[in-house]
């Protein structure tokens, strides 16, 4: 279409090929016309190829409540939307480092919201949380379980808002680990407890990777050499200092001095 490859299934392109393909979209979308057709097939072809971002973000929530899965990909899908939408090649960021805050983001959201088995205002959304904080807290100096009064006194509220917020909570749903995962309900059932898989710490490595991709492209020739001799080949400060005819003290002040570039960076992103 115009400059533009035809793709006949953006979900069927490979996550790398993807990657190459979304910078073309993405610069020609910028240009084209909102509401035309170019302008259509160029963005929900990137949406298209990049539903996998969505997929790779929803799975760390698998166990996060009773919400289908098609739901939260849904939600992370709106989120992938909403990266496409506001993305500007010129600030050197991968699209993925981009996309997956906002993503994730979304799906975070949805299950904040949809914890709540009855539509709970968010500023009683919020009290809840202070009021069990503050109950912790009194509890834990008095010996025992706080007054509404005491807890009113404590956030600077009426004990008619510390009501209203003890009665919002009651419309938390805070499932037990404990419940049967299955449909045998009987005590040597499977309970959820035992089914549940802990944080893929792949997850984070991915996210940092992608975002780091282009800091480590700032680098000059030297900086990149041994950030990549020293992490990527696993050389000692002395090895790497022999190799490049320097002193052990110069390579650890290079390291050092571009590891609090790549960290600001990281911080910043």
């Amino acid at each position: 279409m115009d400059d533009l490859p035809w793709i006949e299934d953006g979900a069927k392109v490979a996550p790398r090929d993807a990657r190459v393909l979304s910078k073309v979209f993405l610069d020609h979308l910028k240009v084209l016309e909102e509401g035309t057709r170019q302008y259509q097939y160029a963005r929900n072809t990137l949406i298209e190829m990049n539903l996998s971002l969505v997929v790779f973000a929803a799975r760390r929530f698998r166990n996060r409540g009773s919400s289908e899965m098609e739901d939260v990909i849904q939600v992370g899908t709106v989120g992938l939307i909403k990266a496409i939408d506001r993305f500007d090649l010129s600030r050197g960021v991968e699209f993925t480092s981009f996309a997956i805050p906002y993503i994730v983001g979304d799906i975070k959201r949805f299950f904040r919201d949809t914890t709540w088995a009855v539509h709970v205002p968010r500023r009683l959304q919020e009290l809840r949380v202070d009021l069990a904080k503050s109950k912790e807290a009194l509890a834990a100096v008095l010996g025992r379980n706080p007054t509404v009064k005491e807890l009113a006194a404590h956030l600077d509220l009426t004990e008619g808002e510390v009501i209203e917020g003890v009665v919002a909570a009651n419309g938390y749903v805070a499932g037990s680990i404990d419940t049967p995962a299955g449909e045998d309900t009987d005590d040597g059932g499977p309970k959820y407890a035992d089914i549940m898989g802990e944080v893929d710490p792949a997850l984070g490595l991915f996210e940092d990777l992608h975002t780091l991709g282009p800091l480590l492209r700032e680098l000059d020739d030297r900086e990149r050499t041994i950030i990549e001799m020293r992490f990527g080949q696993e050389m000692t400060q002395a090895e790497i200092g022999r190799e490049l005819n320097l002193s052990q003290m110069h390579i650890s002040r290079v390291i050092a001095r571009t590891l609090t570039k790549l960290r600001t960076g990281l911080l910043a992103a």
